[in-house]
């Protein structure tokens, strides 16, 4: 090997990961209110958890769909900013398949299914402390040509 090669190191790529998550998370008073706690992140992943609080749940008296979406969104966002390529949604979904009620807690995996040039896709599931899967969410994100400064 040369000088002008370089091996692929993936403790450096998971250190970057880190910083981009350390960025943003700073700037993400949202992310903070939700109460995430960062469990993961490596390139193309994120791991985030959260406890349901009382002031999340709606009428009927379980977790506002916000709620779950806003968590697997910030799982998306630093899965798809992970490899230090600014990356925003642009196009998301999610369905429900569980009631979460207070006291719960929240764990919200993204994996990226797909990256290329300009557009990735991930999947995040959201599941409860009974392992049980309480969402399942879809983003689409444009990958900027701007890298994050770390």
């Amino acid at each position: 090997m040369n000088e002008n090669q370089s091996i692929y190191d993936p403790m450096e790529e998971r250190t970057r990961a880190q910083l981009v998550v350390d960025q943003m998370m700073e700037h993400d008073a949202f992310s903070q209110w939700l109460g995430i706690e960062r469990i993961e992140e490596a390139p193309g992943r994120s791991v985030l958890r959260m406890t349901v609080r009382k002031e999340m749940l709606n009428g009927f008296h379980i977790a506002h769909g916000g709620i779950c979406y806003s968590l697997a969104d910030s799982a998306l966002a630093f899965a798809s900013n992970s490899h230090g390529r600014k990356a925003v949604s642009i196009e998301t979904s999610i369905s429900h398949t569980e009631p979460v009620h207070a006291g719960d807690v929240l764990t919200a995996t993204a994996v990226e299914e797909n990256a290329g040039k300009k557009i990735a896709f991930y999947q995040v599931r959201v599941m409860n402390q009974h392992d049980r899967l309480v969402a399942l969410f879809k983003g689409t994100v444009y990958r900027m040509e701007k890298d994050w400064e770390i």
